[in-house]
């Protein structure tokens, strides 16, 4: 009986793309690294993951010849080791735990950190995309704003079931209550207040409801322990604004520390178009300006992408388009365009994969909110939707949406919408002319209704 070859045995006669690859199996606790085996004895190591530990691994690593590492993106513990080693200038490959499972049998960090190396040493590892060193930085500040404002919000939901819990329908009369009167009115009932009418005299003159409501909806009745519940959830609201205003700081002090990718005199900034967009989670600086400072080119001009928006993106994929050579290899890595299943010259499978990328995210959350706009993209979302329903289209006008923002940010052109109207006399022209094509080649032809 013939032996089966293993995936192992068969990495054996493979030429070696990487001859100075390293792997390495990263836990909480320890590290196992592999060298090719002339390099060192033994030629797998453990390490603990203290910083001191860290850099005695970058310190072997250098001192057995390694210019590449292979690590696996396990949760969070990848961050540290993959700054020390970039530090000490080896490249290094950040690699999705999906493309290196191990051949069955036997499993071992051992076993782990020598298959990482072999496969790589092979160039059979494709590392994931990281934004230059600057971005990163922003990156990490941006994410913890968001993380920020999730934990704020689930403190505005305790207000909102302390005011509940009295009856006080503060929700039914105020479209949001961390609005200037919905804060003034709870900030006077922590204080002490409870005649209605007094509280109602806390109305912004801006409120849609008349003052005689707001009285009714503020008839309630305060138990202490509600109104403490209330309290305590407005400190720890009050808490989260201010942190959130001290990153905001920060992150205004890293972008205004990049260095523009232009040497030109720019026109100045037209913000017309977006006057009433601003939002209580908006950054407090004027982002806009900053972005149109730093990239030559006004990202927020495109409908449904506000700053903070164009922040989150930016963060991600940085401004340097030329890492993706075409805007479809741009979409692909969003996870916007279709992933395609293809056996034997059929096509199995045709769909987008599943995937976390905060920039598709950040697309796909800009096309829902243009779907009633009377912008190009309101018209294509709407035309997409008819064909095909909401969810394919959310990603369909995504998609239209990206490759707006590469090409803009690639060549610094400006934006123009064409608007609806004209969307909509295109796509007509372009359906006639797609009819009367396939009416000839049936030997037919189209004859216009008469009005």
């Amino acid at each position: 009986m013939s032996r089966v070859r293993s995936e192992s045995d068969a990495l054996d006669g493979m030429p070696l793309a990487n001859l100075n690859a390293a792997g390495l199996d990263i836990g909480l606790a320890e590290i196992w690294a592999s060298v090719p085996a002339d390099r060192d004895t033994p030629a797998v190591r453990m390490f603990a993951t203290y910083t001191p530990d860290l850099h005695a691994l970058a310190e072997w690593l250098v001192r057995c010849g390694i210019e590449t590492v292979a690590m696996e993106s396990t949760g969070v513990y990848w961050i540290p080791v993959y700054e020390i080693l970039e530090a000490r200038g080896l490249q290094v490959h950040l690699v999705n735990a999906r493309h290196i499972k191990h051949v069955p049998g036997r499993k071992s960090d051992v076993q782990d950190c020598q298959w990482i190396q072999r496969l790589h040493s092979c160039g059979l590892l494709n590392g994931s995309f990281r934004p230059e060193a600057e971005m990163c930085v922003l990156r990490a500040y941006l994410r913890h704003r968001a993380d920020l404002i999730q934990h704020r919000a689930a403190h505005i939901q305790h207000m909102q079931k302390a005011l509940q819990q009295m009856n006080v329908q503060l929700t039914q009369v105020l479209s949001d209550i961390t609005g200037v009167t919905g804060l003034a009115i709870i900030r006077a009932i922590v204080a002490g207040q409870r005649d209605p009418s007094q509280l109602a005299q806390l109305r912004d003159r801006r409120c849609a409801k008349p003052e005689a409501e707001i009285v009714k909806a503020l008839t309630g009745n305060y138990r202490a322990e509600h109104a403490f519940a209330l309290k305590q959830a407005l400190a720890l609201y009050d808490a989260y604004t201010e942190q959130i205003r001290e990153c905001d700081r920060e992150i205004e002090r890293q972008f205004s520390a990049l260095k523009p990718v232009h040497d030109d005199d720019l026109p100045p900034l037209d913000t017309s178009d977006k006057r009433n967009t601003h939002s209580k989670n908006a950054p407090a600086y004027d982002s806009r300006s900053l972005l149109y400072e730093l990239l030559g080119v006004d990202l927020v001009a495109i409908t449904g992408l506000h700053a903070s928006t164009v922040e989150t993106i930016l963060s991600e994929t940085g401004i340097d388009m030329r890492l993706w050579a075409t805007d479809k290899r741009f979409c692909s890595w969003l996870g916007l365009a279709p992933h395609n299943d293809i056996s034997g010259g059929r096509v199995l499978r045709s769909s987008t994969l599943k995937t976390n990328n905060r920039a598709g995210q950040a697309f796909r959350l800009a096309a829902r909110s243009v779907s009633r706009t009377q912008s190009v993209y309101g018209a294509f979302f709407r035309r997409m939707r008819a064909k095909h329903g909401p969810k394919k289209a959310i990603v369909a006008t995504a998609h239209k949406i990206a490759r707006t923002f590469y090409a803009m940010l690639k060549h610094r052109q400006p934006f123009h919408d064409i608007g609806a109207d004209e969307y909509d006399k295109r796509e007509r022209e372009y359906e006639i002319a797609r009819l009367q094509k396939r009416a000839a080649k049936l030997g037919l032809s189209l004859v216009c209704a008469s009005a």
